[in-house]
C-alpha cells in the first residue's frame, strides 16, 4: 500500500469487492478495509468520507492496483482524470489457447445484458464504444499471457474483449466461457496518473501473482 495525504494506492486481492455490496455478507471490501487500517479509535485519524471517495473500481475477482482519494478535492481531480481517460492502466491476463497475433486493438461496443445481469454483451447498435489494446507477453504451452491496455473503462471490458474479440477467454472466468482455474487470471499490474493538484505523473507496478 502506498499512502499520501491525498490518496492511497492499494493492491486489491481477488475475491474482494471494491465497495460494499447489498447485505452484511458483502460488507468486506476495499473501502471497509481502508477504514479499519486508518481508524485508530480517534475519528480525526480516519480519512473524511472515505466511502464516497472511490475513484474507480475493479471487478471482485480481478486483483491489482486501485487508487482511492482521501479528500473531496483529490476525488474530483482523480475522477476527472479517469473521465478524460488520462490515467494509464495495464492488466496481465492468462487466456486459454495460443493467441495468433502478437499485438493488436479490439474495438467492440458493449452494453449490459439486462436479462442476464451482470453479464455484458456485444451490441453494434446500442452498445457503448469500447477499445482495448493487447500485446502477447508469452505463449505457455496451452495458454497465452497477455498485457491488456484498456482505453475505455466499460464493465467487464477486458473479459468481454478477450472472449469475443480475441476468441480466447480468460482462465477462471465462468461468465465468459473461461476454463476452470483457481481464480480469475486477471490482474491490474500498472497504474499511472497525475498527482492531485499537481503536474507530476506517478507510476505504480504490481507483478501478477500467477
Amino acid at each position: 500500500m502506498h499512502r499520501t495525504e491525498r490518496f492511497v494506492v492499494v493492491e486489491k486481492p481477488s475475491g474482494v469487492l471494491s465497495v460494499p455490496g447489498i447485505g452484511p455478507e458483502k460488507a468486506d471490501c476495499v473501502v471497509s478495509r481502508l477504514h479499519a487500517a486508518f481508524y485508530r479509535g480517534n475519528a480525526d485519524s480516519a480519512p473524511l468520507a472515505l466511502g464516497q471517495l472511490i475513484v474507480h473500481r475493479l471487478d471482485m475477482d480481478t486483483s491489482g492496483l486501485m487508487v482511492v482519494a482521501l479528500d473531496a478535492d483529490a476525488q474530483r481531480d482523480l475522477s476527472m482524470q479517469f473521465e478524460e481517460r488520462r490515467p494509464e492502466k495495464r492488466y496481465v491476463a492468462l487466456v486459454a489457447g495460443l493467441v495468433r497475433d502478437d499485438e493488436g486493438t479490439i474495438t467492440l461496443p458493449m452494453r449490459l445484458d439486462v436479462d442476464n445481469r451482470p453479464m455484458q454483451i456485444i451490441d453494434h447498435e446500442q452498445g457503448r464504444a469500447a477499445t482495448t489494446h493487447f500485446r502477447v507477453l508469452s505463449r505457455e504451452i496451452d495458454r497465452t499471457r497477455i498485457e491488456f491496455r484498456p482505453v475505455t473503462g466499460r464493465t467487464h471490458q477486458i473479459r468481454v474483449h478477450a472472449c469475443y474479440g480475441l476468441g480466447h477467454s480468460i482462465l477462471g472466468d465462468p461468465l465468459y466461457n473461461g476454463a476452470p482455474a483457481e481464480r480469475l487470471m486477471l490482474h491490474a499490474s500498472y497504474l499511472s496518473f497525475l498527482s492531485p493538484g499537481g503536474a507530476a505523473r506517478l507510476e505504480f507496478n504490481s507483478p501478477a501473482p500467477f
